[in-house]
């Protein structure tokens, strides 16, 4: 094994609403290219390529990669669901770390269609089957378009456990448009109130309105990943590594707990962090600031809880005392998360990456968390995979 793997290089490209992005592998190349310049580094470098997008034909990875150079690398499509960047970080990291090779490449991204998402083929058993079948059992709704029921209903477990208010959801919403705010790469930088988000569409009463969800979106990033070694070599500034990953896959629980918080992967992620932070020598305490999938404000609250950030039942109260931002005992989603930033799929988990990465360095402008040195990212796929990367300031 060789020492940590170290991101030397990330870059990603405004995210936009569906028909008004570039087209997927225009958005894939400049991102791709954004990440060699912040390295300093040629393509021609880069000895693996692993590339993630949920929706879109096979090799589209070698269409966008092919725009940048021609260099007979392999070049691995990845698909993972809404984790598919951060299961494309996690083979350029494991590739790296094995030795494998010195420096790869991680490349997500997303053409989105709008409306809610859904099955591409109707000819074959749907991977979400089961998934569905058990939210039919526990919250039925079946007018509700059932991303919104997986994780409505998740957080209506957590509101009917522990007496949680819709007003929490709608204070986490209100957070992820004031860290926006300050990024000039989000969809959305308008701040609203947790009034706005009360008084926004209704599309489960009770349970969610239509700005605690976030939109669907185009976009791209990337980041470049080497070993010591080879940024040392090259003089690449490899002052962020990789400290801990992990990924998990559903366990039993995801059914047999009967609980639409683990149907959405609650287990899946606590399992993941709890890898990462023994594999660190660390607790949750010691993180400075965190990036994690807010793909509904729900998930966000049961996640805080999952990641171990506050104790199970204690979200709301984490919430209210503003122990989610500025201020607070940690800083989440600073760049506006899935809900304010966007959520072009295989791109999401290298945007976070991207973010986190700044933040350690010190480039975050309006969003820099003060003396960030440890950074955790969570980014959760239903079908399923969660992927949990702890990133240290070397």
């Amino acid at each position: 094994m060789t020492d940590k793997a170290h991101v030397v290089g990330v870059g990603m490209v405004p995210f936009q609403k569906p028909g008004k992005s570039e087209s997927y592998d225009v958005m894939a190349t400049a991102a791709t290219k954004a990440a060699l310049a912040d390295a300093g580094l040629d393509y021609e470098r880069v000895q693996q390529a692993y590339v993630g997008y949920v929706y879109g034909d096979s090799t589209c990875g070698q269409r966008a990669l092919y725009q940048v150079g021609m260099t007979g690398i392999p070049v691995l499509n990845v698909n993972n669901n809404c984790s598919t960047g951060s299961s494309a970080l996690f083979l350029a990291r494991q590739a790296v770390e094995s030795g494998a090779v010195e420096c790869a490449l991680a490349l997500g991204f997303e053409q989105m269609q709008p409306g809610a998402i859904g099955a591409m083929f109707q000819d074959r058993v749907s991977p979400f089957a089961a998934f569905d079948e058990e939210t039919d059992d526990l919250v039925g709704n079946s007018e509700i378009p059932l991303a919104l029921r997986y994780f409505g209903g998740a957080g209506k477990a957590h509101m009917e456990e522990f007496g949680t208010t819709l007003d929490t959801f709608a204070k986490i919403r209100a957070k992820a448009s004031r860290h926006a705010a300050r990024n000039p790469v989000a969809l959305f930088r308008q701040e609203v109130t947790a009034d706005d988000v009360m008084a926004a569409q209704v599309v489960w009463p009770g349970v969610m309105t239509r700005l605690m969800a976030c939109p669907p979106t185009c976009g791209a990033a990337a980041a470049i990943v080497c070993s010591k070694e080879f940024a040392d070599k090259h003089g690449l500034d490899s002052s962020v590594r990789i400290a801990a990953q992990a990924m998990t896959t559903d366990g039993p629980e995801t059914f047999e707990a009967h609980d639409m918080r683990e149907v959405v992967g609650f287990s899946m992620a606590k399992r993941a962090a709890d890898q990462v932070y023994e594999a660190a020598g660390i607790g949750p305490e010691d993180v400075d600031v965190v990036e994690l999938h807010d793909c509904f404000a729900h998930n966000e609250l049961i996640t805080y809880e999952a990641l171990g950030l506050c104790g199970r039942g204690e979200a709301a109260k984490f919430v209210d005392d503003g122990d989610n931002t500025y201020g607070g005992k940690y800083v989440t989603n600073p760049s506006g998360g899935l809900l304010s930033k966007g959520h072009p799929l295989g791109a999401t988990g290298l945007a976070q990456c991207t973010e986190l990465v700044q933040q350690l360095r010190g480039q975050a402008d309006a969003r820099q968390v003060d003396g960030a040195r440890l950074a955790l990212q969570h980014n959760l796929g239903l079908g399923g995979a969660c992927v949990t990367t702890l990133y240290e300031k070397a």
